[in-house]
């Protein structure tokens, strides 16, 4: 029987992830988008039909906490983006992290200062990404308390103003206006929204599309999925 995937999540109308997953596989997999406000509907639509899913925002900590076990990136960043089946039950992964690691590490630069702007999920993955980069990381939201989950030097939005960071990593949905001051400047900056950049044409050294994110982290979680090696160029294609 063929295997059944979908992304779940909410909003998730305009997501390129059945583009990509058919483009990856030439189409032998089909991929769904459930979007549901209420976890706990989409986690039984999973169950109902699919064997493995993509999860995205808002609910990549409430499948942290739904899962039988955790790889090792999901157990460190507190929050899962992708769950298969395992002899336990389900097992919770992240690969945001793959996807962040991989559109930095692309650039051929090295980073010893980062911003992390934003505290949910996404934030999470690039706290880890970063220092495995081997970057001092500090983390900047909306909440001081927030920020401050994160595990590192924390900051409002206003404050991280003054901060000189080489790399900010820019985790905020695409539908919240962009906060005035951040410190891009001189920074390269990696955005994870992809489907509304707010970020393209800012004033920054070098800027790094949530596309190359996107990109990298299907590649890792399609790896999962199938136990087959996508094919990169023609998701690249679909991008």
């Amino acid at each position: 029987m063929t295997r059944r995937f979908a992304l779940i999540g909410h909003p998730v109308a305009g997501s390129l992830s059945p583009r990509m997953i058919a483009a990856a596989y030439g189409g032998r997999y089909p991929y769904d988008l459930l979007d549901f406000e209420n976890f706990e509907d989409a986690w039984q639509a999973f169950l109902d039909g699919y064997y493995g899913i993509n999860v995205t925002a808002p609910f990549k900590q409430d499948a942290f906490a739904k899962v039988d076990a955790l790889s090792e990136k999901a157990r460190a960043t507190g929050a899962v983006n992708l769950v298969v089946p395992n002899a336990d039950g389900y097992m919770g992964h992240n690969t945001d992290v793959d996807g962040v690691l991989r559109a930095l590490q692309e650039t051929g630069e090295s980073y010893s200062n980062a911003l992390v702007v934003g505290t949910g999920g996404a934030a999470r993955a690039a706290v880890y990404a970063a220092r495995a980069l081997g970057c001092e990381v500090s983390v900047c939201g909306r909440s001081r308390e927030k920020a401050s989950a994160l595990d590192c030097p924390s900051f409002t939005l206003e404050e991280a103003c003054s901060l000189t960071p080489d790399l900010v990593i820019y985790t905020l949905p695409g539908r919240v206006d962009v906060p005035e001051g951040l410190p891009f400047e001189g920074a390269t900056v990696l955005e994870a929204e992809y489907r509304i950049p707010r970020l393209e044409g800012i004033s920054c050294r070098r800027y790094v599309s949530g596309r190359r994110w996107m990109l990298w982290q299907a590649a890792a979680g399609y790896r999962l999925f199938t136990g087959e090696e996508p094919d990169v160029e023609e998701m690249l294609r679909a991008l």
